[in-house]
């Protein structure tokens, strides 16, 4: 008989805690490989210190992290970057580089102390700006591009660091809506490989059409993880983000909309609508 395969990455109990407020009480769930989990929340939730923990940037209140089924302290950090990629929120430039010089950096978990990175380095990395749509601005400086820009070179930076877990903390943050597919479409084919992410999303039909499972954070401690067809309705998404949400049925997919008001106001606005097709 095989013996049951442990699962990519794992918390239990974890409790995730600001001053005087508890974000996120006893989170308990398994990361399976080839698993997509959208984590969802009003702004002030916890999504991003519950990645962070998660990562090990911050201590957890409560609870325990493993990874590969070993406590994520076990590892070095060059061990856990070696298995786990973190993209922030946002990417700070400290100092002046190229586009390639930054994707590169990306494998550097990857090579040994004093050492340069090796032509298949340098290639994977081509290949990762490659996928992003930059190749063309592999010599650009970075100060130069765009918000989108410097947001599908974060992307590409953690490609490159070729991870097995991926956390993503608003990956489609400053894309237009066919990079924001063209995005998620490549994670998709990262769990198809094996890969296991984690993404937070302020986009309930991203999460909805991408997601397997969805992680709801309410931001006073409670939660509500499943299925993504099973957890994301009205009533649900309502009181998760504090407004009437709405369900249209187009084209056969269903579409959440903050109405705001009554049905009847969000079937009229067309701006609303609008917005959550471009999305699909």
């Amino acid at each position: 008989m095989t013996p049951p395969t442990k699962p990519l990455f794992s918390a239990t109990n974890l409790t995730v805690s600001v001053p005087g407020r508890t974000l996120v009480r006893e989170l308990d769930f398994e990361l399976e490989a080839g698993e997509i989990i959208a984590i969802l929340g009003q702004n002030g939730a916890g999504k991003s210190l519950t990645l962070h923990t998660l990562g090990g940037l911050r201590e957890a209140d409560a609870g325990r992290i493993q990874l590969e089924g070993k406590p994520i302290g076990a590892f070095s950090r060059k061990a856990v970057a070696q298995r786990l990629a973190l993209l922030p929120q946002n990417s700070e430039d400290i100092f002046p580089a190229t586009v390639f010089d930054t994707v590169l950096i990306g494998r550097h978990p990857h090579i040994e102390a004093l050492r340069w990175e090796s032509t298949q380095d340098r290639r994977f990395a081509e290949d990762c700006l490659q996928k992003m749509d930059l190749a063309e601005l592999a010599d650009r400086e970075i100060a130069t591009l765009s918000g989108g820009e410097r947001r599908r070179l974060a992307i590409a930076q953690t490609l490159a660091q070729d991870p097995k877990i991926f956390l993503l903390d608003e990956p489609t943050n400053h894309l237009d809506p066919q990079h924001q597919l063209d995005v998620l479409e490549l994670f998709v084919e990262r769990a198809r490989r094996g890969a296991g992410i984690i993404a937070c999303l302020h986009d309930v039909n991203l999460a909805a059409r991408f997601a397997d499972r969805c992680l709801l954070l309410y931001g006073d401690g409670r939660w509500h993880l499943g299925k993504s067809r099973d957890v994301l309705s009205e009533e649900r998404l309502s009181e998760l983000y504090q407004v009437k949400m709405e369900a249209i049925d187009w084209r056969g997919i269903t579409l959440f909309i903050a109405a705001g008001g009554s049905a009847s106001e969000c079937r009229s606005s067309m701006y609303a609508l609008e917005s959550a097709q471009a999305s699909l």
